[in-house]
């Protein structure tokens, strides 16, 4: 009797565990690397994150600004409200 219990609760706790160990690993990728950008006057002018092959912009009001997505030589610009504004090319060495 006593063993069905320890697999009964072993049944519990697993999943709880399992489940808790995504979220903190899927927390800690959606958060990213963050740099934080100031302006002549020294005043923070805003913030950004990357993950992956994306870099997100947010302003000193901590609203989301736009982002950037990189696929090989290019790099392609957002908006805030998610439509492309523009892309740059590197050619040549660097």
């Amino acid at each position: 009797m006593a063993e069905m219990n320890w697999r009964k609760r072993a049944g519990v706790l697993l999943p709880i565990l399992v489940l808790t160990l995504m979220d903190l690993s899927i927390n800690k990728a959606r958060a990213g690397e963050q740099t934080r950008y100031y302006g002549p006057d020294g005043r923070s002018v805003g913030t950004a994150t990357t993950s992956g092959n994306t870099t997100t912009f947010y302003g000193a009001d901590g609203r989301r600004t736009g982002s950037a997505t990189t696929s090989g030589n290019t790099k392609t610009f957002y908006g805030a409200d998610g439509r492309r504004t523009g892309s740059a090319t590197v050619t040549g060495k660097r």
